[in-house]
């Protein structure tokens, strides 16, 4: 029998998880909740699905994707939790990290899977990295996650909205203690940079920005042997080794050359959304260990939290003097 799955919150994000449940082979969408009752039953319609209550949907379902405001997550979550329903939860997890290590004790004590939708990490860009980064000594890393001004009001700041999905992907590149953490803020937390320092010695710089007039979503690894460049977008990765400087002469005159060789191993493209779900749908069937647990979105949100705290002050403190 196929599983049942649903999803809670059927606005921007929730939407994307109906179509993809609705397409994917092995599950049955088997039905959708939202506080705006026209908005769920006119998704409901769209998909061939229904649309219930929460208590109705939790009592139907084996599975649930919980796409709604970051401050309603940990309701819901006990919720399913309560009722025995898997569950993944989109990012950022929780708003309050006590809250969300209960969550995590709470799953695991009543076999209830639990995942959290760090999407990136399904990027078959991030893949292909995970499978070169295990061989290198990483020295470095730098994360810019750029767009233009949106029109729509996401409530949280932007690093807590944008920086936390580059925060969790380099805490599962860089097998170490985060030692240190400092950053700047601008315009009413639309703009921040930060920086983070492990206790083997990597540094790491990100920028993240709601202000940026051309959408910008990239990551490089410097490490002793190579320069690994990701594009999250075009789902791309460049690994620029044996960079070789040199001045030849020519024409009677000395010039100045760089070359090095660019290797881009072949990435196969996918919907980042789509495998993801799968991957959550595999994980609660077979009862194994997701690949964003709760505790690796808690790590995330626990350094990511530091950052936003740091920069708001920053900023305070620019528009004070």
């Amino acid at each position: 029998m196929k599983p049942k799955v649903g999803v809670i919150g059927v606005g921007h994000m929730g939407q994307n998880h109906v179509r993809v449940y609705s397409e994917m082979p092995g599950v049955e969408l088997a039905g959708v909740f939202d506080a705006d009752d026209e908005q769920a039953a006119r998704i409901a319609e769209e998909y061939g699905t229904t649309a219930y209550s929460m208590d109705d949907l939790l009592a139907t379902v084996d599975m649930v994707s919980i796409a709604v405001p970051t401050r309603f997550h940990a309701s819901i979550a006990r919720d399913c939790i309560d009722a025995g329903v898997d569950l993944l939860v989109e990012k950022p997890f929780v708003d309050d990290l006590e809250v969300g290590r209960e969550l995590v004790r709470r799953a695991n004590e009543a076999g209830v899977t639990l995942q959290v939708g760090h999407i990136e990490r399904f990027n078959p860009a991030i893949t292909a990295l995970n499978d070169i980064a295990a061989d290198l000594d990483i020295i470095a890393v730098e994360a810019h996650r750029l767009g233009p001004p949106i029109n729509r009001d996401l409530g949280d700041s932007v690093v807590m909205d944008l920086m936390i999905h580059d925060v969790d992907i380099i805490l599962s590149l860089v097998d170490a203690e985060v030692e240190s953490v400092s950053a700047l803020g601008t315009r009413n937390s639309q703009y921040a940079d930060a920086q983070i320092q492990f206790d083997d010695g990597t540094v790491v710089s990100l920028t993240a920005s709601r202000l940026t007039q051309r959408k910008v979503r990239t990551l490089s690894v410097t490490a002793d042997e190579c320069r690994v460049d990701v594009d999250y977008i075009s789902q791309s990765v460049d690994i620029h080794r044996n960079s070789l400087p040199e001045y030849i002469k020519q024409n009677g005159e000395l010039r100045y050359r760089h070359e090095s060789i660019v290797e881009q191993p072949m990435v196969e493209k996918n919907e980042p959304l789509r495998d993801e779900l799968t991957a959550f749908v595999k994980a609660a069937t077979e009862k194994t260990t997701p690949r964003v647990t709760g505790e690796d979105a808690l790590r995330a949100i626990e350094v990511t939290r530091q950052i936003d705290e740091l920069a708001s002050k920053a900023e305070r403190h620019e528009v004070i003097q």
